[in-house]
């Protein structure tokens, strides 16, 4: 399997506001061949705060005996640590657990796939993320629908700006993927791509960079923020009947991603 570890240009490193940390050793860390890891998290969605962890995020490959031995194979490794200050983490599952993750109606596992802000890739990288579009179905609502929910509950009981961003984040990445098919996870990019994104966003995504655990600015409304929220849960609602998505993915999909995981082993 040809890889090779990408350094991002400094510019993206810059603009997505991740430190000039060398990833290289943390990624040798992992003890199995990589198929891809990617930064994920608020450096993804646009709003990293200046002490935000970097989230490392992608698929390995076990070895054959580890899958058809007695033993159950770790599918899932994950490493934390600290490197030249800034707290980062590992999390790679093995490739057949990875696409039968995508295969499940999971955003998430897709957005790591097609994070831009690549630090390892490799052919077999390219191929999953071509696939990628063939698995989107307008049943992807349902997933970030959920996770809305979820982080509009965890900011009822904290407070705190972080999980109002994701908040808003997921429901305008699900509502755009509804409408266009396009999965988009950078909050900045859904803000001008979704019409009824609220306009102080930009002002929230500010916020965040001074403080991982800040609170919502006082010029916010409690009560508006919950009109908002809930109009966008009936937008989604609204853009997931709408939507041009298929119920499931197509048969030949599911063979190409078969194939994939067989030929990952056996090449």
């Amino acid at each position: 399997m040809t890889d090779h570890v990408l350094q991002p240009a400094a510019e993206r490193l810059r603009e997505a506001g991740l430190p000039t940390t060398d990833l290289s050793p943390v990624l040798a860390e992992q003890g199995h061949p990589l198929v891809f890891a990617t930064v994920s998290g608020a450096h993804l969605y646009g709003f990293p705060s200046r002490d935000s962890d970097v989230d490392l995020r992608g698929a390995h490959l076990l070895p054959v005996a580890d899958l058809i031995g007695l033993r159950e194979p770790e599918e899932t490794r994950t490493q934390m640590g600290d490197r030249d200050g800034v707290e980062m983490d590992l999390v790679t599952h093995d490739l057949r657990k990875f696409v039968r993750l995508m295969l499940r109606r999971n955003g998430y596992v897709l957005e790591q796939l097609l994070s831009p802000l690549v630090v390892h890739t490799t052919a077999l990288h390219a191929e999953l993320a071509a696939l990628a579009p063939a698995v989107l179905t307008r049943h992807h609502a349902h997933h970030y629908r959920g996770f809305a929910v979820t982080q509009w509950r965890l900011f009822g009981k904290q407070g705190e700006l972080k999980p109002l961003l994701y908040t808003l984040r997921v429901l305008l990445t699900g509502i755009h993927l509804m409408r266009s098919g396009e999965l988009v996870a950078h909050l900045p990019s859904l803000t001008g791509l979704v019409g009824e994104a609220p306009a102080y966003t930009s002002e929230l995504v500010a916020a965040k960079t001074e403080a991982e655990h800040g609170p919502v600015p006082d010029v916010v409304a409690a009560a508006r923020l919950e009109a908002d929220v809930a109009a966008l849960h009936a937008v989604l609602d609204a853009a997931q009947d709408a939507s041009s998505l298929p119920e499931s993915p197509d048969a030949p999909v599911y063979d190409a991603l078969h194939d994939l995981v067989v030929r990952a082993r056996t090449d």
